[in-house]
């Protein structure tokens, strides 16, 4: 059996979304890319997740207007997205295809991406250097793209969406093949990005790195939406499955033989040679609210405490079927 979907969207209705998919499918031939796909994505940063084949890149496609509907509408900023040149404008795109041209120069290649968009050569070469700038990549724009490595491959990538200054970004695994330093640059711009008011999509299939970006995620599995919302709350929805919290102590058996006895907990595991318990309770609030007094209670000192729950990892295993 499917997973029902969890949707977690709790914000104000008056928050106009700047992406917005009504009952959207989209079919190629008989594979299934997208199957009746409802969501509203508001300002700020989302992470689009899902395994490889999880429609993630059929998902970008149709919103930067790539590909027609074969039910439903798709619309960013208000406009529907296909056959709109318009649009185009207000839209960036970071391909996860490598698709730069190998023989210009970085800036030379941001002008001209900025000419095809109608800029004048003058526009062009000011917005290349400020798109070259915001990605780190000042220094290196005069260069040949053959001999840019793949942390600088994706700068200019980014650059290149950037270049005609638009409000919604998209980009698709824009943090593929980096190494730790270029990815953690990466995640740096696309975090600086926001804050001076871009709305970023951004899909991956490597959660920790989007959970360090972005608690609001939309989670796709073999073409439907599993989960959108933020991470934990989306958790606490999943009543399903219990909550596992870590607790280090001082005296594990002793504050375990006090907790076994609460109706919160379920189950309790001592680990670590005793020098952990993990925890299992369907009621989260209630546990770390009442912990404290239940610690003072049996005269135990809990040095830490952690949830093993709150990230993309317990999301993603919890809600894709394996």
């Amino acid at each position: 059996m499917y997973p029902q979907s969890v949707d977690s969207d709790t914000g104000p209705a008056e928050i106009e979304p700047i992406i917005a998919f009504r009952d959207v499918s989209k079919w190629f031939g008989n594979v299934i890319g997208l199957n009746k796909l409802s969501v509203r994505i508001a300002p700020g940063i989302t992470g689009l997740l899902g395994p490889n084949g999880a429609g993630k890149s059929t998902l970008l496609q149709l919103a930067t207007g790539q590909l027609l509907p074969s039910k439903g509408t798709v619309e960013v900023l208000g406009q529907r997205t296909w056959n709109n040149p318009a649009l185009n404008r207000s839209i960036g795109l970071c391909p996860e295809q490598d698709a730069l041209y190998e023989w210009m120069t970085g800036v030379d290649f941001l002008v001209t991406c900025a000419r095809l968009g109608g800029m004048s050569r003058t526009q062009a070469r000011q917005a290349s250097e400020r798109a070259l700038e915001t990605v780190g990549m000042t220094r290196h724009g005069n260069r040949i793209v053959a001999g840019y490595s793949k942390g600088m491959r994706q700068r200019t990538k980014l650059a290149q969406s950037l270049v005609h200054d638009p409000r919604v970004l998209f980009l698709d695994e824009p943090l593929t093949g980096t190494d730790p330093v270029a990815r953690h640059d990466l995640m740096d711009i696309i975090q600086r990005l926001a804050e001076a008011g871009k709305s970023i999509l951004i899909s991956s299939h490597v959660l920790h790195e989007v959970e360090a970006i972005t608690s609001n995620i939309i989670l796709l599995n073999h073409g439907r939406l599993l989960a959108h919302g933020h991470i934990r709350k989306i958790r606490d929805l999943m009543d399903q499955h219990p909550h596992r919290i870590v607790l280090v102590c001082k005296d594990c058996r002793a504050l375990a033989a006090g907790l076994i006895q609460w109706p919160p907990v379920e189950s309790i595991h001592l680990q670590g040679c005793d020098q952990f318990l993990m925890v299992e309770t369907r009621q989260p609030d209630v546990f770390y609210a009442g912990l404290p007094q239940l610690a003072l209670q049996t005269n135990q000192q809990i040095t830490e405490m952690y949830s093993q729950d709150d990230n993309l990892e317990a999301v993603f295993r919890y809600l894709v079927p394996t």
